[in-house]
């Protein structure tokens, strides 16, 4: 349960650095709805900075659990 709940914040992370960098939002590309979005710069920061804190947690996604706990 765990892993595919991480899996889900990756996912989320990853979008949240698309729209910070492109203003694309992927979710909305493949489940329909509007794509793109306009945004001020400083959210765009906000969400690239989730973004990046998203693809650095996909290490622990690769971990065996007893090198995670320690």
């Amino acid at each position: 349960m765990g892993k595919i709940a991480l899996t889900l914040v990756i996912i989320g992370a990853i979008n949240w650095l698309l729209v910070g960098l492109f203003e694309w939002d992927l979710v909305s590309a493949l489940l329909g709805g509007e794509a793109y979005r306009e945004s001020s710069m400083i959210s765009r920061i906000v969400y690239s900075l989730v973004g990046l804190c998203g693809l650095y947690s996909l290490k622990y996604l690769f971990m065996d659990e007893h090198r995670a706990r320690s």
